[in-house]
């Protein structure tokens, strides 16, 4: 897959949600990128989750600018990062190759890579799929799809209700989602414990309802979660049967509700890689608007010793 031949293009200072911050238009691996760019120093990736856009970063980039160079891109499909509507799956391996070629079209050849949710499956496969690219890895909030299938129970199941709704077949449900996009949006943030203005304050919230009101980013959304259920989990089986390691120091970064239920992720990470750290933070599955202070209080460290 060939980097396209754009020329990056960054907006003026003050990007929304971000001070400081330049905003990203970058062409790399079929994907238009949006997002936002920010500080100096070594080079940090931030992968966000569902249902949100990069914005999921605004309470923690600005600490970590001041030592990294920020990179926070909304996920192909996801926010206003453009894809063609016809053409392959976008499963965790593919956006994890196009993220690469995004970071390499901004002069990257290796960099420090930390997801949340959907973010840190496309960033685990990533480090996976490019042995020697990542300096670091930092998973919050999630253990690898294969793990997190094996052990669905009814709780997993009744909180997690989306894996099995979104990945449903025929394009049913981005017709039941279009139904009421806004209900299905402030349902998932209650579900999780984020419908409090203290989590997502309300500009941000209205940033999140524009964005999954468009057809096109639900559609991808539904694709996001198909994948997971049929070729990402696959390539984790391969994965685990070929014994295939993470080649870079881990932090496995989860809320302490998580830890009622073992293998604990620390656990179920050092499957996957020789180096991994496990820490916890208060709150609930949003961590970085949930906790912010909490996660910069293990990631600083985490980055500073590895980058």
């Amino acid at each position: 897959m060939a980097v396209t031949s754009a020329v990056p293009v960054f907006g003026k200072e003050g990007a929304p949600f971000f001070p400081g911050f330049r905003l990203l238009d970058v062409e790399a691996g079929g994907v238009r990128f949006a997002g936002v760019i920010g500080g100096s120093g070594p080079p940090l990736l931030l992968i966000h989750g569902y249902p949100e856009t990069h914005i999921a970063w605004r309470k923690v980039a600005g600490r970590l600018a001041r030592e990294f160079t920020v990179i926070a891109p909304d996920l192909p499909g996801y926010g206003a990062s453009r894809v063609a509507p016809e053409g392959p799956r976008w499963t965790k391996r593919r956006v994890g190759e196009a993220l690469v070629l995004l970071m390499r079209t901004l002069g990257h050849k290796r960099f420090a890579v930390v997801g949340h949710d959907r973010g840190a499956r496309a960033g685990y496969r990533l480090v996976l799929d490019h042995p020697g690219i990542a300096m670091a890895f930092a998973a919050l909030s999630v253990v690898p799809t294969l793990d997190a299938l094996e052990n669905v129970d009814y709780t997993f199941a009744h909180k997690n209700y989306h894996w099995f709704l979104l990945s449903q077949p025929n394009a049913l449900p981005e017709l039941l989602l279009s139904a009421a996009p806004d209900a299905v949006l402030d349902w998932e943030f209650e579900v999780i414990n984020a419908a409090d203005d203290s989590v997502i304050e309300p500009a941000a919230r209205a940033a999140y309802r524009e964005a999954f009101r468009n057809p096109a980013v639900r559609h991808t959304m539904c694709e996001d979660y198909r994948a997971a259920l049929t070729e990402d989990l696959e390539c984790d089986r391969v994965d685990r049967a070929n014994g295939r390691e993470i080649d870079c120091p881990v932090l496995a970064l989860w809320p302490t509700y998580q830890s009622v239920k073992k293998p604990f992720p620390d656990e179920i990470w050092r499957r996957w890689a020789g180096s991994v750290v496990g820490a916890t933070t208060t709150g609930d599955h949003l961590q970085p608007e949930d906790r912010p202070a909490e996660v910069l209080a293990a990631l600083v460290p985490f980055l500073q010793q590895h980058l």
